[in-house]
């Protein structure tokens, strides 16, 4: 069985990202995976070892994303795919979930997708669902534990009021949790194999779609705005004191 399993390349957590001339930028912080799709990399080995099948990264940027595909193929992938294109400059998730169905499509035989939660630089949390729609299949998302039964992927939901159940037919879309478990850390020879590994890079024309228009644009980045805050330290003789001079306070500020 073939899975595919879609990673990103983004700015590391602790790096303090600011908006200079109307671009972002975040300085001298590194470039890492996704800290999700780590995520799905785990469930996309974990299947593939239980079905005996095989797993291949899929990544959309420019030469740098291919650290992040180095990462995966350390953690255990097989192979890895670059798609790098200048027109995806400013793709949205819409046309990122069109480009990367026609990249899972290329693969061949793939019958299952994982995606991580959510990107951390976007936050949308809605490309895996766009792409199931792109391919046609149908999306399980959220999920927090994954097991196949023959042609059928079930699995347990992470939701806000608690876990659903749920299963569909394959070829399937996935996106994972935190709660699917802790992802394995790249062994040595994971490591030396994916310095060593000649990852090829696919473009629009390879993959014979057209660049896709953006639905969403932003038409402008600012900064957020600076806050002036100020700290006032409030003493008394006893607690009492302390505690009248403080409702004092939050009534002249019209808190309450």
């Amino acid at each position: 069985m073939k899975i595919v399993v879609c990673v990103k390349q983004v700015p590391d957590t602790a790096a303090k990202v600011v908006v200079d001339g109307g671009v972002v930028s975040w300085g001298d912080a590194p470039l890492v995976i996704n800290p999700w799709d780590e995520y799905a990399v785990e469930a996309a080995l974990q299947l593939a070892e239980k079905s005996g099948g095989t797993v291949t990264a899929i990544s959309l940027g420019g030469e740098a994303a291919k650290e992040a595909l180095k990462h995966a193929l350390a953690m255990g992938c097989n192979d890895a795919v670059l798609v790098n294109d200048p027109a995806l400059a400013d793709i949205d998730t819409q046309g990122a979930a069109r480009v990367l169905a026609a990249a899972i499509q290329k693969t061949g035989d793939a019958r299952i997708a994982v995606f991580g939660k959510q990107a951390i630089d976007g936050d949308s949390g809605v490309t895996a669902a766009q792409t199931a729609r792109a391919l046609g299949w149908p999306a399980l998302t959220l999920a927090a534990s994954v097991s196949l039964d023959g042609d059928t992927l079930k699995v347990e939901r992470a939701m806000e009021e608690g876990r659903q159940k749920a299963e569909a037919p394959l070829p399937a879309v996935l996106s994972i949790v935190k709660d699917f478990g802790e992802p394995r850390y790249p062994s040595f020879m994971g490591i030396r194999k994916a310095a060593k590994a000649e990852i090829p890079a696919w473009s629009l024309a390879d993959l014979g779609v057209a660049a896709p228009a953006a639905a969403v644009t932003w038409k402008e980045i600012l900064n957020p705005p600076a806050r002036q805050v100020t700290n006032e330290m409030i003493t008394g003789a006893s607690p009492d004191e302390i505690a009248a001079k403080l409702a004092d306070k939050i009534m002249e500020e019209k808190v309450l």
